[in-house]
């Protein structure tokens, strides 16, 4: 403490003025650079600093609902193969139990008979399967564009630019190619 005091000592000889006159301090000019720098850190953080820190944020967001955009793809695909399988366990159960039934009705009637309700239960397995397979391209075919349209869009909102329909169109393709590998 007594040695602040004696720092701050004013008048002829006083430590203070023999060091700003030993360092050759302006004080005048050393307060005008002091708020030149003030104004001019004034200046960089509400001209450069804050508009680059809220791109960013923004860009952050971009990539966070990109992402969130990527795991609803993979939980619809996850949802979407469930679902396939679904349908397709039940197509079988009911192709077997035709099958069954057809077995059944034959054992009751003559030979001919037999012949041809074996042949129309072969018919419907075929039909059922046919259906399924149908059922499972077209579930297929309209996955693959709404995976491709849901890449267009994410790649739009990460990159930030407004894609073309070629654009969209290339980035469909793409995905469906990859899809089908």
């Amino acid at each position: 403490m007594n040695s602040l005091a004696l720092l701050l000592q004013v008048g002829p000889g006083g430590q203070v003025e023999n060091i700003t006159r030993t360092f050759g301090v302006d004080w005048s000019h050393l307060v005008a650079q002091i708020i030149s720098f003030c104004i001019v850190c004034a200046l960089l953080y509400r001209f450069a600093y804050r508009p680059i820190l809220k791109i960013l944020e923004e860009r952050r967001r971009q990539i966070e609902q990109g992402q969130a955009n990527a795991e609803k793809i993979k939980a619809e695909l996850a949802k979407t193969e469930a679902q396939r399988q679904r349908v397709m366990m039940q197509t079988n159960a009911q192709a077997t139990r035709l099958i069954e039934e057809a077995r059944a009705a034959a054992a009751q009637v003559s030979k001919q008979e037999t012949q041809k309700a074996m042949a129309a239960a072969e018919q419907i397995i075929v039909k059922s399967r046919e259906a399924a397979a149908q059922d499972y391209a077209r579930m297929l075919a309209g996955l693959k564009r709404e995976i491709g349209r849901l890449v267009a869009q994410t790649a739009a909102t990460v990159t930030g630019k407004i894609l073309t329909p070629e654009d969209q169109r290339r980035l469909s393709e793409e995905t469906a190619k990859q899809l089908t590998v």
